[in-house]
């Protein structure tokens, strides 16, 4: 779409359908979210996009865009992060403690995220 309009667009969902019979292909509408305004230069680009989308996947795989109206200020990249607290030193003790019989280093590495995440969602 261009950075332009990828900074004022957010994709929300694919619609996917299988093939009712054989021989006949899958098919795939995108919702895409947008303001109004966003919205009515896209439709007149639609072909466009579409055809550039379908040569990024080889084939024509989505077959139409549905442009979901939105308030302005509610697309992308407007919701707050909650500043996460560092943990405790409590929760730092008991996360160690039950990662000290994971021998895997990877897998102790990403155990160690999703409890540093989950003691910090508690919070």
């Amino acid at each position: 779409m261009g950075t332009d309009l990828a900074q004022k667009t957010q994709p929300l969902k694919i619609h996917y359908r299988k093939a009712k019979r054989k021989g006949d292909k899958p098919s795939a509408k995108l919702d895409i979210a947008t303001s109004s305004a966003n919205a009515s230069l896209l439709i007149m680009k639609k072909g466009v996009l579409l055809e550039k989308m379908n040569q990024i996947f080889g084939e024509a795989w989505i077959t139409d865009i549905n442009f979901v109206h939105t308030p302005a200020n509610k697309v992308k990249g407007t919701k707050k992060r909650k500043t996460k607290k560092p943990l405790s030193s409590e929760q730092k003790k008991a996360l160690t403690s039950m990662l000290d019989v994971v021998e895997d280093s990877a897998i102790k590495e990403r155990l160690e995220k999703f409890g540093k995440a989950f003691f910090q969602d508690k919070n």
